[in-house]
């Protein structure tokens, strides 16, 4: 004869309500966390569409009385916009498909090749991540001015894509290696050539991984500064971060073009975010599985 015993229902439900409440206070964290790191572009928004007569105000206003297209109006219309954004889209976009084109080749060359100086590549990528842009301004300028690289988009790009590529190369490689190297072998074994295997088993799995790398090379490649701004001299030239500090004068700095043109600097990388971010949501999360 069995016995059963029954529990007392408040035993079950102090570790449910302790995981509820846990649950609840996490929450609460991350949306705290959120809206702390919204607030700035928030208020960059509203200083954007502010009236004039609000934006220099003592007592801040959170819900402006009224929206105002003026400050981008005059951003706009301000010398160079044009040429600045120009300039950004072709350094930008230059920097990013060459920086994941050779990082991508450099990924598989050390995932799946065993060759002589191995180590010491994988280590040098380490250690260049390692040295901040800021220390090897003066050097980068002495070298490329030697070459006539220097106030040219060019001279730009290869100085961008030495910082961009080695973490592109660190990232791509943890996802090809990631592939199972017997899918490519059994895509040989059915009659693939390398290359085939490659492009049709290799690129598709690491796919993701390639979108995922291009965001950051392109945050990269747009937001810099300090390079744009001692490399390039002539107005023209100039791309939308440096253009943007045309806005602080000797008379003072105007907030609302200042915000207006930092606003329209952000669309195009929130606009291809949003277009691909179901690739990078499961970019991010395929280092985490592997087959």
């Amino acid at each position: 004869m069995s016995v059963m015993t029954v529990g007392r229902p408040g035993r079950v439900a102090g570790p449910s309500r302790r995981r509820r409440g846990r649950r609840i206070a996490v929450n609460a964290a991350g949306v705290g966390i959120s809206l702390v790191l919204l607030f700035p572009v928030y208020w960059m928004v509203l200083t954007a569409v502010k009236p004039s007569s609000e934006i220099l105000t003592f007592t801040p206003k959170f819900i402006p009385s009224s929206i105002s297209l003026d400050s981008f109006r005059r951003a706009i219309s301000a010398p160079h916009f044009w040429d600045a954004v120009q300039n950004s889209l072709i350094i930008a976009g230059t920097v990013t498909v060459i920086a994941v084109a050779l990082a991508f080749l450099a990924a598989v060359a050390i995932a799946r090749f065993r060759f002589y100086g191995r180590r010491a590549f994988i280590f040098s990528i380490l250690v260049v991540q390692m040295v901040p842009l800021n220390a090897m301004i003066i050097p980068i300028y002495l070298l490329l001015n030697e070459v006539d690289q220097v106030n040219r988009l060019s001279g730009v790009v290869i100085t961008y894509l030495t910082f961009v590529l080695p973490f592109t190369v660190w990232t791509l490689r943890g996802f090809v290696a990631n592939v199972p190297r017997e899918l490519e072998e059994a895509a040989m074994m059915d009659g693939c050539t390398r290359f085939q295997a490659f492009y049709r088993v290799i690129f598709p799995l690491v796919f993701p991984g390639l979108v995922a790398t291009s965001i950051y090379a392109l945050i990269q490649a747009w937001n810099e500064y300090i390079v744009a701004y001692v490399l390039l001299s002539d107005q023209s030239k100039e791309t939308l971060p440096v253009w943007l500090v045309s806005f602080v004068t000797a008379r003072g700095i105007e907030y609302g073009p200042l915000m207006a043109g930092a606003t329209m600097m952000s669309l195009p990388v929130i606009v291809f975010f949003v277009i691909i971010q179901r690739q990078v949501v499961s970019g991010l999360v395929a280092g985490a599985v592997k087959g």
